[in-house]
C-alpha cells in the first residue's frame, strides 16, 4: 500500500465553529497555497490587463487558464516545445486549466454530440475540430498544469429531467476515460465535475461516481448559469456533504462577494471567475461599499482613492520570496495606488486609455484576493458569520434594489 501523496492534494487546517467552513491549503508541484481561495481567470495564457510580476504583487495564488483556447491558438504542442505553459507565460506558481467544453458548447453553434465525443467548428477562422475526453487529457497534459479538469457537457440549467440524467451519465463516462487517458498523474491531478443541475438524485449519483474514481480533486459545475443564489446555496446544501472532506472542492465561475461567503460556508476551497476583470473593463470597481461605476460623471472631482480600506499588501509567502523582505511588501497599510484617485481613473476611461482598464482590473481582483484573505482570517478566528454580515450591511445586499452582482 502506498503513502505517496497525489500531484495535487489538500491539507485542513481549521473548521469554523459555527458554520463548518474549512481552513487549509492545497499542496501543488509548484507550491503550497491557502484556502477557501480565489483564481485569477487567464482565458489565453494571460490575465487581461494583468501581468504575471502584477498577480504576485497583488498576491495571486493560482490562475486559471482555458484549454480550448489555447488549443485553437497557438496550439497545445508548441506549449510544450516551449516546455509547457508556466514556463511559456512566465508563471512559476500554480495553474488549473478547464476542459474545454464549456467554450465547444457555449462559442460554437455547429456542433454534433456523441458517446465518443463532440465535432465543432472553431470560433476563430471555422476549422472542424474533434474534442473528446482524451483530446482533453492530450492537451492538457502537454500544457502541464497542476490541475485539470474532466470534459464534460455544458447544459442550461432548466433542461428537462431526462436530457440531464443522459448528460451527467455521459460525463461520468468521459470522467473515467479522462482518468485512463491521464499520462502525467505524479504531475499533475485531474479533477472530475459533479452535474445534474438542481436534481438531488443526478447530483448524488454523479457525485458517488465520480468519488468512486478516488480523483484528488472535485469541481461542482453547472451552477452560476442563470439559477438564483437562492437555488444555487440549495443545491451545495445537499451536494458538498456527498465529497470527500480530505480532497480540494471548487465552485466553478462565482465571484460575488455574498456567493464566496456562502459557498465557503458550505465547504468550497476554490473559485474562479472572469467577473472582476470583465467588469473593470467596461469601467466598473468593486470596493467595501459596493460597486462604483467610474465613468459617471460625479467622479469627475472625487479626490479620494479608488477604496481607501484596500491593502496591497499580502502574506503570500512565495511572494515575498519572490520580491525580497522590501519594507513595502511587509507593510500591511501599503498600497501602490495610494495616489490613483476617482477623479484620474474616471478621466482614464473617458480619455479612452488603455491604463484605465489596466488598473481597474488590477484593483478588483485585488479586492476579491484581499476580501477571500480576510474570509480565511475569520474562519480562523470561528468569526465568519459576523464577517458575513459586516459584507451584508457595508456592501449593500441589504438595500431594497441594490445592483450587485
Amino acid at each position: 500500500m502506498t503513502t505517496e501523496k497525489p500531484a495535487v492534494w489538500y491539507e485542513h487546517l481549521h473548521t469554523e465553529k459555527y458554520t463548518g467552513a474549512r481552513r487549509g491549503r492545497i499542496h501543488t508541484p509548484h507550491g503550497t497555497f491557502e484556502t477557501p481561495m480565489f483564481m485569477p481567470v487567464g482565458t489565453q495564457g494571460a490575465v487581461k490587463g494583468v501581468g504575471t510580476r502584477e498577480l504576485k504583487d497583488i498576491g495571486a495564488q493560482f490562475i486559471l487558464s482555458n484549454t480550448y483556447h489555447l488549443w485553437v491558438r497557438p496550439g497545445d504542442e508548441l506549449i510544450a516545445e516551449a516546455g509547457g505553459l508556466h514556463k511559456y507565460m512566465g508563471w512559476d506558481q500554480a495553474i488549473l486549466t478547464d476542459s474545454g467544453g464549456f467554450q465547444v458548447f457555449s462559442l460554437s453553434d455547429a456542433r454534433k454530440l456523441q458517446e465518443e465525443g463532440v465535432t465543432f467548428q472553431n470560433h476563430v477562422n471555422g476549422d472542424k475540430m474533434f474534442l473528446s475526453p482524451e483530446v482533453a487529457m492530450r492537451i492538457q497534459n502537454n500544457l502541464g498544469s497542476d490541475v485539470m479538469m474532466q470534459l464534460d457537457e455544458a447544459i442550461p440549467y432548466f433542461e428537462s429531467y431526462d436530457y440531464i440524467k443522459e448528460s451527467m451519465q455521459r460525463s461520468l463516462r468521459w470522467a473515467e476515460r479522462a482518468q485512463i487517458a491521464h499520462k502525467n498523474p505524479d504531475t499533475q491531478a485531474l479533477f472530475g465535475i459533479v452535474q445534474g443541475a438542481g436534481f438531488k438524485a443526478l447530483r448524488t449519483e454523479s457525485a458517488n461516481g465520480l468519488v468512486s474514481l478516488d480523483l484528488p480533486g472535485y469541481a461542482v459545475g453547472g451552477l452560476s448559469v442563470g439559477e438564483s443564489k437562492a437555488e444555487m446555496n440549495r443545491v451545495l446544501d445537499f451536494t458538498m456533504p456527498l465529497l470527500p472532506e480530505d480532497k480540494p472542492r471548487y465552485l466553478m465561475g462565482v465571484a460575488a462577494p455574498d456567493s464566496l461567503i456562502d459557498g465557503v460556508i458550505r465547504g468550497i476551497d476554490m473559485f474562479d471567475s472572469v467577473l472582476p476583470t470583465r467588469i473593470a473593463r467596461k469601467g466598473t470597481l468593486m470596493t467595501r461599499y459596493g460597486r462604483v461605476v467610474i465613468k459617471n460623471s460625479k467622479y469627475k472631482h472625487d479626490f479620494t482613492p479608488l477604496d481607501p480600506d484596500l491593502s496591497y499588501y499580502s502574506p503570500n509567502p512565495i511572494r515575498r520570496e519572490q520580491f525580497g523582505n522590501k519594507a513595502q511588501f511587509d507593510d500591511p497599510t501599503y498600497n501602490p495606488f495610494q495616489n490613483l484617485t476617482r477623479s484620474y481613473l474616471h478621466h482614464l476611461f473617458n480619455a479612452n486609455e488603455i491604463l484605465g482598464a489596466q488598473l481597474a482590473s488590477q484593483h478588483n481582483l485585488r479586492f476579491l484576493l484581499q476580501f477571500m484573505e480576510d474570509m480565511r482570517t475569520a474562519i480562523e478566528n470561528d468569526e465568519l458569520l459576523a464577517f458575513r454580515e459586516t459584507v451584508m450591511e457595508e456592501y449593500g445586499y441589504n438595500k431594497p434594489n441594490a445592483r450587485l452582482f
